[in-house]
């Protein structure tokens, strides 16, 4: 598949600067956004110089309202024949809730749900005259199960999830494809972030063996929305795990999350 234009957040680094690297020979003008000015550059310079496309950085801080307007009505000016949009900027906190500083929680429900909605919204009119156009919502295995500790970013996920299957009903007879896409624990750097210093004993409890790699992410991710699914879950764990826990009666769910070890330390 070759689309003229790529649009994708959280572009800097973890699944953004993957689905970069993968789509370059793929398209003819790349629009990268993150925060991180520096780092966009020095992407967008490596992608210029072996695949010779036209590469855009637009930094840009998605939980800043104003930002977020330049940058929608950027994307409403955008013209093409097929075009792709991976919503992949993503900010999450490990910790308890009562804890949690409330500018971080609106933080990340600007990022992880009304940047979604807004860009998309912004595409959506030219999007709907093209030839080709797919959309990419990085959700989470998260978006299925209530998480503690991870409250706040697995609710925001589920909004992300359940966001995507609508539009998808919605533009069905567009042929515009929207798929979710919902791995589980990968090592992107986001795990990093997402602590609070001095709050965790050791680390975010997930085993070693249930990670993804990006790669399986990012590849199987395009494979899905060419193929116009509506869910990606990669690799067969991760698909169990989704099956499990969306079959599993509430107050299984429930007792199983009740027992899970935390790691995240109240403060005192």
């Amino acid at each position: 598949m070759i689309y003229q234009t790529v649009v994708i957040t959280g572009a800097s680094s973890g699944f953004g600067e993957a689905f970069a690297r993968e789509l370059a020979p793929q398209c003819r003008h790349m629009l990268l956004v993150a925060r991180r000015e520096e780092k966009l550059q020095q992407l967008a310079q490596e992608l210029r110089q072996a695949h010779h496309l036209q590469v855009e950085v637009v930094p840009c801080d998605l939980a800043d309202a104003t930002m977020r307007t330049q940058l929608t009505e950027k994307l409403a000016g955008i013209s093409a024949d097929s075009l792709l949009l991976i919503n992949n900027a993503g900010l999450g906190d490990y910790g308890e809730f009562a804890s949690s500083a409330p500018a971080t929680n609106h933080r990340m429900m600007a990022v992880n749900m009304v940047a979604p909605v807004e860009l998309t919204h912004a595409l959506l009119p030219a999007m709907a005259g093209m030839k080709t156009a797919h959309i990419i919502n990085i959700a989470s295995l998260a978006a299925d199960l209530a998480i503690p500790d991870f409250a706040m970013y697995a609710a925001s996920k589920a909004f992300v999830a359940s966001f995507s299957e609508a539009l998808r009903i919605e533009l069905q007879k567009t042929g515009i494809h929207v798929t979710a896409v919902c791995p589980g624990p990968v090592h992107t750097g986001f795990g990093d972030a997402a602590r609070r210093t001095g709050k965790l004993k050791k680390e975010v409890p997930f085993r070693k063996w249930f990670y993804t790699s990006i790669p399986c992410v990012v590849r199987g991710a395009l494979k899905a929305v060419q193929h116009n699914k509506p869910r990606y879950y990669p690799s067969f764990k991760i698909r169990v795990a989704a099956l499990f826990v969306r079959n599993a009666p509430l107050w299984l769910l429930r007792l199983i999350m009740s027992g899970r070890p935390r790691k995240a330390v109240p403060e005192t």
